[in-house]
């Protein structure tokens, strides 16, 4: 396979957002079943895209799209977060979130901390994070433990009694 992540051009913001969106709703019908509420709607995109020190990275696998990720760098710090990896629908477990993930610590080798959050149900996101790309858990937020990052508590609160939204694992990976 001929893999490259490169950043995102803005002709492809589109179908990156509805691509990712696919992929996070498809996780979330495996975890529950069927559910008409939108997992990630395009807003919480949106705006991860626009915090500062955001880049955005489209995955290429062959010529065609597989996938994409958004990182916000902490130029200063270099405590790094991973805010979004996905794989396209259709193209999961063919090493591609390997791929996109081995290439994000390539392109920033000063980071000294990676962090990232992924839903406590997601056991092939936990999978992932921990036994693959070398993460631990650190925290799980829930509705007694508050990420506190979270202003707008859309994640905990305005999500009723939808299980999908009750906890989330907290991960880091400290860089050698």
């Amino acid at each position: 396979m001929n893999f490259e992540l490169i950043p995102l051009c803005e002709e492809h913001t589109q179908q990156f957002k509805k691509d990712m969106q696919e992929s996070f709703q498809q996780g979330a019908v495996e975890g529950f079943g069927e559910m008409e509420e939108e997992i990630l709607p395009e807003s919480h995109i949106d705006k991860s895209l626009s915090i500062k020190g955001a880049i955005a990275y489209e995955a290429i696998a062959d010529g065609i799209s597989v996938g994409g990720a958004i990182v916000v760098i902490d130029e200063e710090t270099q405590h790094n977060h991973l805010d979004f990896l996905f794989v396209k629908v259709g193209v999961q477990s063919k090493g591609i979130g390997q791929s996109i993930w081995n290439a994000i610590e390539r392109i920033h080798p000063k980071t000294k901390v990676w962090e990232t959050c992924t839903p406590y149900f997601e056991k092939r996101n936990i999978h992932f994070y921990v036994n693959r790309c070398g993460f631990h858990i650190v925290e799980f937020y829930n509705e007694n433990h508050p990420d506190p990052n979270t202003h707008d508590e859309h994640v905990m609160k305005d999500k009723g009694n939808n299980e999908y939204f009750e906890g989330m694992f907290r991960f880091e990976k400290v860089m050698m």
